[in-house]
């Protein structure tokens, strides 16, 4: 008795339980009479036998196999337990989660451009998301031959075909090559579709796919940083002002050298030259407003008295009496 006691199991469960496993097969045992079968939350048990699903439990608790088990699978319900033997049958435990992987390109991607002969040399990360969702496939092509499947699996597979679908995806959705942010959203669900296609013989489903940046050499950064700046400031010269005014405040431009002195009098130059075409507009901004005449007399009713003396005017442009001009 003790001898078949320590080759029968009483309890049937994931014993090697990670977060990042895929599946955990419990087999190469035989269960014996009285066996319990535990199911945990976010756990599915397959019970196979010669490579076929004899049943799937999906519901977590805990199971009597001989009553509440055997009962339900397809050719093996008629088994009898021995006094001595047992019931040889491998346990496929599933993690039923979708899973969250990050991922990010191990080498810049060369996009083809006409601006660059080369290509484009482009990085990106982002995260996907999988889950099993076929047990048949899952069984045939994978846990047949392996006890455990992890995360990393899936992602170093994915990964090893990123590349070539970024460069598929980008050169069709692309169509501003240094504004690939503003097409994340299609690049990532071409990729999807194809990923999708890739896992799908295995058993797997790619639930989502997300690219969270782009990321490009420093000097194509650098330049797009500089034309962005251009744009935001409105043109070349105020922008050559903002950069020296940057640069003697940050102190990249100190002391009393020559590059100083020449900084310093090129940003007054500029000031001075700007400051000349304000006056300049203003000046001919004003010239061309039509001046508010001023009151004449040359036409206008003279005074009836003269204003020094009192004589009477008779419409005289002068005093008859004291020769004041009048008008």
């Amino acid at each position: 008795m003790g001898f078949f006691s320590n080759q029968f199991s009483n309890v049937v469960e994931w014993e090697e339980f990670r977060d990042d496993m895929i599946f955990w097969k419990w087999g190469n045992r035989e269960i014996k009479k009285g066996s319990k079968l535990i199911i945990r939350p976010g756990q599915d048990a397959i019970f196979v036998n010669n490579g076929k699903i004899e049943g799937i439990f999906q519901d977590d608790g805990e199971y009597h196999i001989d009553s509440q088990i055997i009962p339900f699978l397809s050719t093996l319900k008629g088994f009898k337990f021995g006094f001595n033997s047992g019931m040889r049958v491998e346990v496929l435990f599933v993690n039923t989660k979708e899973f969250t992987v990050k991922w990010g390109t191990q080498n810049p991607v060369l996009i083809p451009t006409p601006q660059l002969p080369g290509g484009m040399p482009i990085r990106a990360n982002g995260t996907f998301n999988f889950k099993v969702n076929d047990y048949v496939r899952l069984i045939d092509k994978i846990a047949g031959v392996k006890d455990s499947y992890l995360v990393e699996d899936i992602k170093i597979r994915i990964t090893s075909v990123l590349d070539q679908l970024l460069m598929k995806w980008i050169s069709r959705e692309g169509k501003d090559m240094f504004n690939l942010q503003a097409n994340a959203s299609d690049i990532a669900r071409g990729i999807r579709e194809d990923l999708d296609m890739e896992l799908l013989d295995n058993g797997l489903t790619i639930t989502g796919f997300q690219v969270m940046s782009f990321n490009y050499p420093q000097e194509i950064q650098d330049m797009i940083t500089k034309t962005a700046s251009h744009e935001m400031i409105g043109n070349l010269q105020k922008y050559q002002q903002v950069s020296m005014t940057d640069a003697m405040a940050s102190g990249k431009l100190h002391g009393g050298g020559a590059a100083s002195d020449m900084a310093g009098m090129m940003m007054g130059m500029n000031m001075a030259n700007e400051m000349m075409k304000n006056m300049n507009q203003n000046q001919s901004h004003n010239q061309n407003q039509a001046p508010t005449p001023a009151p004449s007399s040359q036409g206008g009713s003279k005074p009836n008295f003269c204003p020094n003396c009192g004589t009477k005017n008779e419409g005289a442009n002068f005093c008859p009496n004291c020769g004041q001009k009048l008008g």
